[in-house]
């Protein structure tokens, strides 16, 4: 494996953007790593507030008709787990691209790598963060942050002396020998909306119970933890501050429109042919 800093890099403080277009552009930045020899980091935001299933869930446990009338996208993702539901202020999110080659071939060690710069934004903002210590039972597994909690991906904060509560869920795929993580980090908390867009009797408490956040764990305003992450990001890879090409939007766009914003795809998993 190759040392990070010797490669190329760019760091995406990237725009607000629909659940659509932003899967796509992780696609688009895995082709543009084996294509043109540059890895990608980037934080952005959702736009609008974007429910994003994980890659097996099954579209009943989605409450449709509350995510129509509140304004709410829905996308599918790459990745598995319960689906996570992106509030255009209360979540930020980041994306990490590079060369499969370049990075541990083993999943747990490629976490652990890849979750460096997380977990070192987190203690920039003062949290302390860190990987769970012992995996914790689901309270509703079509939900990512009431699911199971996981040592290798899922990240808490202290919420007492002897109890933790998630804060951020992470996690990768491999497409076209590249590792793509992409992860969700809990700015502030939207139970009522959290649960809502969820086919169940779940109480916000429920939620509330299991999940903390950055204002409630440091204070702090949403730009300054934003700058936070990115900087952490940049800082791990040497990135040089970048944005996206003209072509790399382009094929987005198309992306989006074919796969992760077609009903099919975010209902079945069904591409066009």
């Amino acid at each position: 494996m190759t040392d990070l800093v010797d490669r190329e890099w760019r760091l995406i403080r990237d725009d607000p953007r629909d659940g659509a277009t932003q899967m796509s552009l992780e696609e688009i930045a895995a082709r543009t790593a084996l294509e043109d020899d540059l890895r990608t980091v980037r934080v952005y935001d959702w736009e609008p507030s974007t429910l994003s299933l994980g890659y097996q869930q099954e579209p009943d446990t989605v409450d449709w008709d509350f995510c129509e009338e509140h304004g709410i996208d829905v996308t599918r993702r790459q990745t598995g787990g319960g689906g996570i539901y992106h509030d255009a202020v209360a979540d930020i999110s980041y994306t990490i691209v590079a060369p499969a080659a370049e990075v541990p071939g083993d999943l747990m060690d490629c976490y652990a790598m890849f979750c460096e710069p997380i977990l070192e934004a987190f203690s920039r903002m003062g949290v302390d963060a860190d990987f769970a210590e012992s995996k914790q039972e689901a309270i509703y597994r079509p939900s990512c942050y009431l699911r199971d909690i996981h040592p290798a991906h899922d990240v808490v904060a202290p919420a007492s002396e002897s109890e933790t509560k998630k804060i951020s869920g992470n996690a990768q795929y491999r497409q076209r020998d590249v590792v793509i993580q992409h992860g969700s980090l809990s700015f502030d908390i939207e139970p009522e909306t959290h649960v809502g867009v969820f086919a169940a009797d779940v109480e916000p408490e429920t939620f509330t119970d299991r999940v903390t956040s950055i204002r409630e764990q440091a204070g702090i305003d949403r730009e300054e933890a934003v700058d936070y992450l990115a900087n952490a990001l940049g800082g791990w890879c040497d990135a040089e501050e970048g944005e996206w090409r003209a072509a790399e939007l382009e094929a987005a766009a198309d992306l989006a429109e074919r796969k992760f914003g077609a009903e099919g795809w975010v209902r079945d998993r069904a591409l066009e042919a």
